[in-house]
Order: structure tokens, then sequence, then C-alpha cells
């Protein structure tokens, strides 16, 4: 029942910057840990950055310095300030919500393409 949509992926040139957007709707009790987790063609879904209950942020190491991800609790939104991007940061980009009971819930995703 809780569900998320990402918005925001795009076809951009190197060095420019994109936002992306996470919506949750359903059910949702407290202030759950979200993050961000991309996927490329053969590879695993990896760990882009995360936010917790208490707005602590991680990120990857080849996010540090250009990528932020905050959130508006009041809008059960999360976001994911991407700049300076590189062809190496494509892919899809998945939002993700961890719940207490069910685990990890994942977004249908948002490509991500950045051309040389």
């Amino acid at each position: 029942q809780v569900q998320l949509a990402e918005s925001g992926g795009g076809l951009v040139q190197a060095g420019s910057s994109l936002r992306l957007s996470c919506r949750a709707s359903g059910s949702i009790s407290g202030n759950p840990p979200m993050g961000w987790y991309r996927e490329t063609p053969g590879k695993p879904r990896e760990f882009v950055a995360t936010i917790s209950s208490t707005d602590n942020t991680n990120y990857a190491s080849s996010a540090i310095g250009r990528f932020t991800i905050s959130r508006d609790r009041a809008k059960n939104m999360v976001y994911l300030q991407m700049n300076s991007l590189k062809p190496e940061d494509t892919g899809v980009y998945y939002c993700n919500i961890a719940l207490a009971r069910t685990g990890f819930i994942w977004g249908p995703g948002t490509q991500v393409t950045v051309s040389s």
C-alpha cells in the first residue's frame, strides 16, 4: 500500500545538474529512512545516498561533494540534487523507503543519462 514515484530524470550533458524527486504515498508511520540507488546494465543496484529518520545523511564516495539528499517531511518527499554530472553517473535511479516490518520498498525508477 506504500508506493514511491520518482521524477526528474533526463538526458543531459556532462557538467549539468538534475534534481530527482520521490513522492511517497500510502500509510506511512513515523519518519523512516529513505535513499537513492542506481543501476546500470550488467551491474547490481548500488547505493548512492541515504537520509535517516533524524536527517543524518550518507553518500557513496562517488557522490560526495556533488550530490545532496534532502527531504520534505510535510510533503512526504525526498530529493537528490545532482551537480557536475559525469557520464559514469548514467543509470536508472531508484528511490527507496525502509519500513520496519516490510523492509525496502522501491519506486519504478527514473532514467538519468549523461553524455560526454
